[in-house]
């Protein structure tokens, strides 16, 4: 007989939650989102899944930091001249490039140049720079990954069909795909609206969406004069670059970043605050 007051486990709840085999990939994700709603996946887990099936769709130019934002050395430079940029922008690798960025002649670890340190008159730039690994934009994401991890790097730089520089990725960028997204899927493209509707009146937000697009859909006034999008202005509110899952409170508003890296804020979840005066209670 069967004891009445066992419960399923969280395996066994959604496994009878995704018993219907999913149509497409859409649907599959609706099916996830369903069990994060009813707390058999958490936020973290339902992010990472995500991630996992996106990371096979993705291809390295939708993620790559492109060539204009590349932080590069150039290899005529002096340790003393570059070394304040090195601590400054606090990477532990870079591309080291000769008369521009389509001439890469390696890549410097930040913590080669203790050798510096140790010895001056010794060092040499070019000695200390590790090859450089190309890799064309088509490449998936999870093949990129394989490779990162069989080879031991970490870094590649980006070519483009012509066999220029497109810009350059690196293994931290493919992972944030995979840990760095909480409840994002309908990601946000070219094609689709920058603030999608939710369940109980909760917004997904783009962070790049116009602050006068916002106010127009959510109904807001939220002034635009010293930022024109909202994600400049949420970050202004943090007064800090914020990961993923902090909330902060605004204008009767509560945002919750969704997505973000180390660079930037991709989405939102915005929701209204309820009315302070609807929470007194009622005449008797």
């Amino acid at each position: 007989m069967d004891d009445a007051g066992s419960k399923p486990t969280w395996l066994e709840r959604l496994s009878a939650l995704l018993m219907r085999e999913p149509e497409d990939r859409e649907e599959l994700i609706e099916l996830l989102h369903a069990a994060f709603e009813r707390n058999l996946l958490d936020a973290d887990a339902l992010g990472m899944i995500e991630g996992v099936l996106q990371v096979g769709e993705l291809s390295v130019r939708d993620i790559m930091i492109p060539r204009s934002q590349m932080d590069v050395i150039r290899v005529s430079d002096s340790v003393t001249t570059f070394l304040p940029f090195v601590l400054d922008t606090a990477h532990s690798r870079f591309p080291v490039i000769g008369r521009d960025k389509d001439d890469v002649l390696g890549i410097l670890l930040a913590k080669d140049l203790l050798r510096y340190f140790a010895d001056p008159e010794a060092f040499d730039l070019r000695d200390s720079l590790r090859p450089a690994v190309f890799v064309p934009e088509s490449k998936r994401l999870n093949v990129l990954l394989k490779e990162f991890r069989s080879t031991r790097n970490h870094m590649a730089i980006v070519v483009d069909e012509y066999s220029g520089i497109a810009g350059l990725v690196t293994i931290e960028d493919v992972i944030e795909q995979i840990v760095g997204d909480i409840e994002d899927e309908y990601d946000f493209d070219e094609t689709e609206s920058n603030i999608i509707p939710e369940r109980q009146g909760r917004y997904r937000v783009k962070a790049l969406t116009e602050i006068t697009d916002f106010n127009e859909a959510l109904g807001c006034e939220l002034s635009d004069d010293e930022y024109d999008t909202i994600g400049g202005l949420v970050v202004s509110r943090f007064g800090h670059l914020p990961k993923r899952g902090e909330s902060i409170q605004h204008a009767g508003l509560r945002f919750q970043v969704i997505r973000a890296d180390s660079r930037r804020i991709h989405s939102l979840l915005v929701e209204r605050l309820p009315d302070p005066l609807s929470l007194l209670p009622g005449d008797a």
